[in-house]
């Protein structure tokens, strides 16, 4: 299937494929390329969790109760 790139840089996905997948506006999609080919899949929600879980470091020893007191004062 063949979409248009437009000068802003957006792609109508099309009917049938958004039908399929479910997509939804604001639905989040992945893009990826390999070997100059470009892919796109829906981002489950956990995906979007699973990405993010453990990027804070808390100060050695502190657990979260500890560090938000600290913070909030």
């Amino acid at each position: 299937m063949e979409a248009k790139l437009t000068s802003k840089g957006q792609v109508t996905v099309p009917k049938s494929c958004r039908d399929q997948l479910g997509l939804k506006p604001g639905t989040l999609l992945d893009f990826e390329v390999v070997d100059g080919v470009l892919t796109a899949r829906k981002v489950q929600v956990e995906d979007v969790y699973r990405k993010w879980r453990g990027a804070a470091k808390l100060p050695d020893g502190m657990n979260v109760d500890e560090y938000l007191r600290q913070v909030r004062g």
